[in-house]
């Protein structure tokens, strides 16, 4: 909503004659204002932007990274070339295969090894009462010698 009030403010935005008077509310004006402040900092951003980019292209300094990129993509080509004749080498030789074999065997052995130490653990189990029973009763018999 606009709130009339007089002023002889020069209003360009209705008019393109830059000698159009008319009433303009004063917080519009301000908007129009602010406006115009930011197009010319756009105005003003855009042509150090164009500055600074006409500096670093003479500069060379484009060239360089452009060159520094190429030289890292081809360094990592290389790498991973290397890496996989590597891994090509290893399968033919067999080496993966037997690694592999050797896990599994691994594997197996842990198996084994869990098995009798779980029949270890129960068999302790079982004969632990046993045992407590035979110490109690050794125990007993110490005693009675001692006593005699």
């Amino acid at each position: 909503m606009y709130h009339t009030m007089s002023s002889s403010i020069p209003d360009n935005t209705n008019s393109r004659s830059p000698h159009a008077i008319s009433t303009i509310d004063p917080s519009t004006q301000k908007t129009i204002d602010t406006i115009r402040e930011v197009a010319s900092n756009i105005r003003e951003a855009s042509a150090r932007m164009r500055d600074v980019v006409r500096a670093v292209h003479q500069s060379g300094a484009i060239d360089e990274l452009a060159t520094a990129v190429h030289e890292a993509v081809v360094a990592a080509r290389d790498t991973t070339k290397e890496i996989n004749q590597t891994a090509t080498e290893l399968k033919e030789r067999g080496v993966i295969r037997d690694t592999a074999a050797n896990v599994e065997e691994t594997v197996v052995a842990a198996r084994g090894i869990g098995e009798v130490v779980k029949d270890t653990v129960q068999q302790v189990g079982e004969s632990a009462p046993l045992t407590s029973e035979t110490l109690r009763e050794a125990a007993k018999v110490k005693s009675k010698k001692s006593h005699k």
